[in-house]
């Protein structure tokens, strides 16, 4: 199987570890406007090749999207200009933009809209992991207005990769994400930020930082490229979830202001019951 790699960052370079660590036969394309990451993925064996993107489109057999959300929004319709029969799938953290973008074009049913849940702070073909995926969901949208053997080719990949595959509306996959993804990535961000202003203050207070800071603030290291494209993308969810969750900490912000810290407890054990669901 010939497969075409759009983006050989963190999400593209992993696909193509796990799948050649998994053993399959496969030769695996590389399309990157970053001469350096093209170099690093040639080093690390993420591509047997570098090509531009219409020969590489061409002699695929899959072609496989991951690029920042905006950038896929712009490049798709290309893509499935160039492709005859080939799978298009991309893997992006927003996914009605990128619907609404081909919704008409004539090879959208050639198109699978999806997303692998799994993702670090980090970027570039050397944060590339081979077992990125084990044990995680591969969401794919709006299956309906893709063809049978696409929809069969992405979801054969991803449990190849390791991962179940969950079948949803791309509204759907767009306001749960902005719920467990895209809300705590800007809470990290805001925190971050809140300690910089503290340290232009104290400079001692990062030798105080520890493991629950860290875990906290590791979020606030992704990429503004990345990120800032998938907020102005899902825009009104991450509102909403953002208003709710400034509702929230206002609730804490008025237990300490009246020292009511009987409610004050009663909402730190309501949030402890999220061990049930996170183990």
């Amino acid at each position: 199987m010939n497969i075409t790699i759009i983006g050989l960052g963190l999400i593209g370079g992993s696909i193509s570890l796990a799948l050649k660590k998994n053993g399959i036969s496969l030769k695996i394309t590389g399309v990157d406007n970053n001469p350096d990451h093209c170099k690093q993925a040639l080093k690390l064996a993420l591509a047997d090749e570098i090509l531009e993107l219409e020969p590489a489109i061409k002699q695929a057999d899959l072609v496989i999207i991951a690029i920042p959300v905006d950038e896929t929004s712009a490049l798709l319709p290309r893509v499935l200009d160039i492709i005859e029969n080939q799978v298009v799938m991309d893997v992006g953290s927003a996914k009605s933009e990128i619907c609404k973008v081909v919704f008409e074009h004539t090879k959208r049913s050639r198109f699978v809209a999806s997303h692998p849940m799994w993702g670090t702070e980090f970027s570039g073909p050397g944060a590339a992991k081979a077992d990125a995926f084990t044990g995680k969901a591969a969401v794919i949208c709006n299956q309906f207005e893709s063809d049978t053997d696409a929809i069969e080719t992405v979801e054969k990949l991803y449990k190849l990769l390791g991962m179940h595959v969950v079948f949803m509306l791309a509204k759907e996959h767009d306001l749960h994400t902005a719920y467990i993804s895209h809300v705590s990535h800007i809470t990290s961000f805001a925190l971050a930020n809140t300690v910089l202003e503290k340290e232009k203050e104290d400079n001692t207070i990062f030798e105080l930082a520890s493991g629950g800071f860290e875990t906290t603030v590791r979020l606030a290291k992704s990429h503004a490229a990345m990120w800032v494209p998938i907020f102005k993308q899902n825009k009104e969810n991450v509102l909403d979830v953002l208003n709710e969750h400034i509702a929230q900490l206002n609730k804490f912000k008025s237990c300490l202001e009246e020292e009511n810290y009987e409610q004050l407890n009663e909402l730190i054990t309501h949030a402890n019951t999220i061990k049930r669901i996170l183990k």
